[in-house]
């Protein structure tokens, strides 16, 4: 199968100097649900933000045959759509509709593709009826959807989310979880919630001080008692559907 990313030798050091990843190699599939697991200041959003060219370091970084450097920029970030920690970033024009059309308007299409990437993009959110709304009238949940919605309308090949369950009742974490399964895109999910990870992933990596400490099938990974103990981390209930989330 094609590579949707490709990460060789990869280091980061914040300003300061202090190294936040270490020599990293990942390579993800198209189609892939990817789970980045680790405790809190593991690295794991910053990797996210370095697959789309959000912070530079040393090594190489490929996205869908794009090399990570300023001259692919532009293209790398409608080939791979962030979705931040906090969906207020996301989200700042007077009308959810505003918003979701933001990107599809810098990217050059018309009036017409613009609405239609809009409504698509808010139907497969469930929030069609919502795009007159102001955003700061949303919900935590619908706030949540509506960023993802911000996204969708680029049609990117890739999707990256940080902390996506963040501040969520389980009713809408049920509904966050139904959402993403159902996503045909790559997607890379950063997130601290072994339950949420476990409803989603195909393959979890496990990052701790920058490095990658292990990496494969997500359950197999999740239910390493010994490993999870290690690095902090409560192991996912055993279920096989969302309820428990």
């Amino acid at each position: 199968m094609a590579k949707a990313i490709e990460i060789k030798r990869f280091s980061y050091k914040y300003p300061d100097g202090t190294i936040a990843l270490s020599d990293i190699n990942l390579s993800i599939e198209e189609k892939q649900k990817v789970v980045l697991i680790g405790p809190n200041g593991a690295g794991k959003s910053t990797l996210m933000l370095a697959m789309a060219g959000f912070a530079k370091g040393e090594g190489e970084i490929i996205v869908n045959g794009l090399k990570v450097e300023k001259k692919n920029l532009k293209k790398i970030r409608t080939v791979i759509g962030c979705c931040f920690e906090n969906p207020d970033d996301q989200l700042f024009m007077p009308t959810l509709f505003d918003d979701v059309a933001f990107g599809p308007l810098n990217m050059g299409f018309n009036t017409e593709q613009v609405k239609i990437r809009v409504a698509q993009a808010l139907r497969t959110v469930g929030m069609e009826a919502m795009a007159e709304k102001a955003p700061h009238h949303l919900s935590a949940g619908q706030k949540r959807a509506a960023a993802i919605a911000t996204v969708l309308s680029m049609s990117p090949d890739i999707i990256a989310l940080d902390e996506p369950d963040g501040s969520l009742d389980p009713r809408n974490r049920e509904k966050l979880v139904a959402l993403l399964k159902n996503l045909p895109q790559t997607l890379i999910i950063a997130t601290c919630n072994m339950n949420f990870a476990a409803a989603i992933g195909d393959r979890a990596v496990l990052v701790d001080k920058g490095r990658i400490i292990a990496d494969g099938e997500a359950k197999e990974i999740m239910f390493d008692t010994k490993l999870m103990a290690e690095y902090g981390l409560e192991m996912p209930a055993m279920v096989n559907d969302t309820s428990e989330l």
